[in-house]
């Protein structure tokens, strides 16, 4: 595996991690402040996640596999 292939792979298991953090705040009991921030952190890290797995997928078609 290329070393860009594996940053970008720790890079997507670190945000995943992160946006866990967030999804267990917007599965507490409510509280408008705390789930308000929560949800768009959420948002945010889930769009930098998309990015990232069309980033490894790009990264794995340049890659012959094997």
């Amino acid at each position: 595996m290329s070393e860009r292939l594996e940053t970008l792979k720790k890079a997507r298991a670190r945000m995943i991690e992160e946006r866990d953090v967030h999804t267990k705040v917007l599965a507490a009991p409510f509280d408008r402040d705390k789930a308000e921030r929560a949800r768009n952190k959420f948002i945010e890290i889930q769009m930098l996640v998309d990015a990232l797995d069309r980033a490894i997928s790009g990264e794995e078609v340049i890659l012959p596999k094997g």
